[in-house]
């Protein structure tokens, strides 16, 4: 089911975590928040838009990471509901792509619920006092490929925040699946 990103929480503080990574380590915002804020988003291994996004989400995140923004990527679906978001996949899945970004498992769900995330792919870009100033999407192309002269939408809101603290008034949401929650009906 196709759901869609609720409206900017402007100023939200964000939520703390400390979180295993594919890459044998433990990491908290410490580790993420950089010197013009971060970047939190939500994915999964299994869905579509997300699928659809990957090479444009590796290569955005390493634009953020140049210009001094951290960027991480946190899966909290059900495991069960499908293989394919394995811890396993996931590490695949970050060597195949070269994620430049740690990519977590939030096993409990507890962090997606602190967030409030309620789909794949969901954005949660962060000024440097830990305020939220972005909730969109990527991009508008979703499931389509993206031109090379597309309109980076994240990219574009998180340099704004990195210059002023402030994200843009005008943000659409992000749309994908449902993140899978544990003992949700299929």
């Amino acid at each position: 089911m196709l759901y869609s990103t609720p409206i900017c929480e402007f100023g939200r503080v964000a939520p703390a975590f400390n979180l295993p990574s594919v890459d044998g380590k433990h990491y908290s915002i410490s580790d993420i928040r950089a010197p013009y804020g971060f970047v939190i988003m939500f994915i999964c291994n299994h869905c579509p838009y997300v699928k659809a996004i990957l090479e444009r989400l590796v290569t955005d995140a390493k634009v953020l990471q140049a210009n001094g923004i951290g960027v991480a990527a946190i899966m909290s679906n059900d495991i069960s509901y499908n293989a394919e978001d394995s811890f396993e996949n996931m590490r695949m899945i970050a060597k195949k792509y070269t994620f430049t970004f740690p990519y977590l498992i939030d096993e409990s769900q507890n962090v997606a619920r602190a967030y409030g995330a309620v789909c794949t792919p969901d954005f949660f870009g962060f000024n440097t006092n830990l305020g939220l100033q972005y909730r969109g999407r990527i991009d508008g192309y979703g499931l389509d490929p993206a031109p090379p002269s597309a309109r980076r939408e994240l990219v574009e809101a998180m340099m704004q925040v990195a210059k002023t603290g402030e994200g843009p008034s005008g943000q659409i949401a992000s749309m994908g699946c449902s993140i899978k929650w544990r003992g949700q009906q299929s």
